[in-house]
């Protein structure tokens, strides 16, 4: 993955700590509230994420009243 921003790095973080745990499934709104960014900021990037990130698998999972992600370790 080519240079990537704080908020990406923070985002990746919390994901990869998360799963370690034993989490699997997150919405953009809980991720935000956990980092203390907007939703927005967080859906946004997520996408992205998916197709560059070397360290966690990101996956669009469901749709129902918001995206479900569904991540695992690479």
């Amino acid at each position: 993955m080519g240079e990537i921003s704080e908020e990406d790095r923070q985002i990746l973080d919390y994901l990869r700590d998360s799963v370690s745990r034993g989490q699997s499934y997150f919405r953009a709104k809980n991720i935000a509230d956990q980092l203390g960014l907007s939703s927005k900021q967080v859906g946004a990037r997520l996408p992205r994420l998916a197709e560059e990130a070397d360290e966690v698998d990101i996956e669009k999972w469901g749709r129902s009243r918001s995206t479900t992600w569904r991540v695992t370790l690479s």
